[in-house]
């Protein structure tokens, strides 16, 4: 039975048919309790994309995201090495694909699998060292940034300061007077020494004694994310979210930069028919997107997502926002994503959300097909630009451990 292959044009599939794919489902056939497994479900790495991966809570947005990043590092040496994965994770859940789920041994039989970990790289903030340890949190190494990485916009942004309000205007003079490499008590003292309201001095000083408990500053500096075949988990999940945007914001702008340089020397290499070591080309995966590209307000990591969302397929760049409120992700995103999987979304507001973006090569309306899916986890309708259709499918189960599900009180 021929595979389905998700976005993938006619041109790359007659070039390449089903090399360099995941295997993430198994295409659904019928409606309610009547549908059945047929077709496997292969997604493209061989280009980048934009992908939207909806749901409501607990319907399986983080699950499907770790079967992704599973088959990443599944792939065949020759495509594994030009490319990474790079996990943005929110809620200290990824850690655990370090091993193999076997309290899944029965389905993963029923799909030919069985049980594995995965070699994921763990990095937590260099302050919060402790607290992962004493959690007993699997990581791998910390990282940090130093304060002069920071510029004045992204001061502002992390404490929502405007330029043209008295703490912004103060920022903005204390800045001025400070060395290139500067640490936060450097920031406090050129406070101190503007001409300005004594009360408000203090609060903007507060606000910078403050970052010191983020633990995010220190000297340990980020890790390499751009290696071959490499899947890194960055968990922030202990760290406030508008420190989040901003870590997110500086990795964005240096694997940007990285992957700009790279593509031109790539191009070089191709006009010279010459050989070169590749950067890898990154998957970033995003959880709770929404909070880091919202829809009514800017963050910290707003103006480069927003400069990858739109320029990032030149330079090879794949985005996966996970969400489960679509209607609160940026609009540029919805419109730029030529690749959603919807769990079940049950919200008529998130359901519009989708609905804004609906295709002509769509039969039906969205809310028919969501409604039209069996009541089990794991089943998803992914509408896919590149082939212009539509499909019910339901993923794959995970071989490696999801920390992700709900407890019980049994």
């Amino acid at each position: 039975m021929p595979e389905i292959v998700i976005g993938r044009d006619e041109e790359d599939s007659r070039k390449y048919g089903t090399e360099g794919t995941l295997s993430i489902g198994k295409h659904l056939v019928g409606t309610g309790e009547e549908t059945h497994l047929t077709t496997p479900v292969l997604l493209d790495v061989l280009r980048p994309h934009v992908i939207t991966l909806t749901g409501k809570r607990g319907e399986g947005k983080s699950y499907s995201m770790g079967i992704i990043a599973e088959e990443i590092f599944k792939l065949p040496e020759k495509i594994k090495k030009n490319l990474c994965c790079i996990i943005i994770d929110t809620q200290g859940i990824f850690w655990t694909m370090k091993s193999p789920d076997e309290r899944e041994l029965a389905l993963l039989n029923t799909w030919g699998m069985k049980p594995r970990g995965f070699p994921v790289d763990v990095f937590v903030p260099e302050g919060q060292e402790r607290l992962f340890s004493q959690a007993g949190v699997d990581f791998d190494g910390v990282f940090s940034v130093l304060p002069s990485e920071l510029g004045i916009e992204d001061w502002l942004s992390v404490f929502e300061l405007k330029p043209n309000e008295p703490l912004g205007v103060l920022l903005l003079k204390a800045f001025s007077k400070l060395p290139e490499a500067y640490s936060i008590d450097d920031i406090t003292s050129s406070i101190a020494r503007q001409e300005f309201n004594q009360t408000e001095k203090l609060a903007l000083q507060n606000f910078f004694e403050a970052a010191k408990s983020w633990g995010i500053f220190g000297e340990s500096k980020m890790p390499k994310l751009l290696e071959p075949g490499k899947i890194s988990v960055i968990d922030v999940s202990l760290t406030p979210q508008n420190v989040r945007a901003l870590l997110l914001a500086l990795m964005s702008k240096h694997i940007f930069s990285e992957r700009v340089k790279a593509r031109r020397l790539e191009e070089l290499s191709e006009i010279e028919i010459t050989t070169l070591k590749r950067t890898p080309m990154p998957w970033i995966l995003i959880d709770e997107a929404h909070n880091f590209l919202p829809d009514d307000s800017a963050t910290a990591a707003t103006e480069i997502l927003s400069t990858l969302i739109k320029e990032g397929r030149q330079p090879g760049i794949t985005l996966v926002f996970a969400t489960q409120r679509p209607e609160k992700l940026h609009p540029d995103a919805l419109a730029q994503t030529d690749i959603i999987i919807s769990h079940r979304l049950t919200s008529k507001a998130d359901v519009d959300a989708l609905r804004s973006i609906m295709q002509t090569y769509m039969l039906f309306d969205i809310g028919r097909y969501l409604n039209e899916l069996p009541k089990v986890k794991g089943v998803a309708i992914i509408l896919d630009d590149n082939s212009e259709r539509i499909y019910k499918i339901r993923m794959r189960p995970r071989q490696s451990w999801h920390a992700g599900a709900s407890p019980v009180a049994i």
